[in-house]
């Protein structure tokens, strides 16, 4: 299926692995010149190498920046001050009992996961409503729609993309930019991996032991009962970034394996 991409500018943000970096590969692969932004000036060359090796004759730009802050959005934006299409994909996570949450953890959290997405929005969107077209994307969480105890912090951040990707929605009516958000489940990278293995209720149990764990005893009502690949979210995300999406605006689209049993 030709998704109608070649031409447009994407910038991905948090694209040096895991869902990112299959976000940009993606949207490089249908002919979207791709800027990935990251802190790590060795990870993003080894990105963008393997972009360039996966989809041949892309254009890929890197630019480092520490989005965790307004130095690193305003560095990144003046690098490139423009774009058809958003991802903000960057975010971490921790679990850590709530009473032991610091404000400092709270702020670093809200900082990193909702700020970099709005700081970056805040210029990009309105440029985009004054050319009739474009594409904001917010990569959420399942745990933006359900708050896992051990990780308040980290559930708060996500369900705030939601709120703000909703928001921003509202104010596209009638025009050819759409807002929407995604909700992945566990996705498989080296980082899940390290979370899951300290779930394991006993020692020496393989990674697929604790994955097949995880699922019945945290994810009990997925209906797919295994982590989700990277490029599963990334055709999601490049489906609405294209204009064949553009009939979904304003969603929090689900990408996380039937695990929420509500309809909608």
């Amino acid at each position: 299926m030709d998704l109608q991409l070649n031409g447009k500018t994407a910038l991905v943000t948090g694209a040096t692995a895991g869902i990112g970096l299959a976000i940009a590969r993606t949207l490089a692969r249908e002919g979207v010149a791709v800027t990935l932004a990251g802190r790590d000036p060795e990870k993003l060359a080894g990105a963008a190498a393997g972009i360039a090796a996966a989809a041949p004759g892309s254009q890929v730009a890197t630019t480092v920046a520490d989005l965790g802050g307004a130095a690193g959005a305003a560095a990144l934006i003046e690098a490139h001050p423009d774009t058809d299409i958003l991802v903000n994909n960057l975010g971490y996570y921790e679990a850590r009992p709530f009473a032991e949450i610091t404000d400092e953890d709270w702020l670093r959290m809200l900082e990193v996961n909702l700020m970099s997405g709005v700081r970056l929005s805040r210029h990009y969107f309105p440029r985009m409503l004054q050319r009739n077209w474009g594409r904001v994307i917010f990569i959420s969480s399942e745990v933006g729609a359900f708050t896992p105890p051990d990780m308040v912090h980290y559930g708060v951040s996500k369900s705030a993309q939601l709120a703000v990707s909703r928001g921003m929605a509202e104010l596209t009516k009638g025009t050819g930019v759409t807002v929407n958000s995604v909700l992945p489940s566990a996705t498989r990278s080296d980082g899940i991996i390290d979370y899951l293995r300290q779930t394991a209720p006993r020692p020496g149990m393989t990674d697929a032991e604790i994955e097949a764990h995880f699922f019945q005893t945290y994810r009990p009502s997925s209906l797919i009962a295994r982590m989700i690949e990277a490029d599963e979210i990334a055709a999601m995300v490049a489906l609405l970034a294209s204009p064949l999406g553009a009939a979904s605006n304003g969603a929090a689209v689900r990408v996380e394996g039937g695990t929420f049993r509500s309809i909608l």
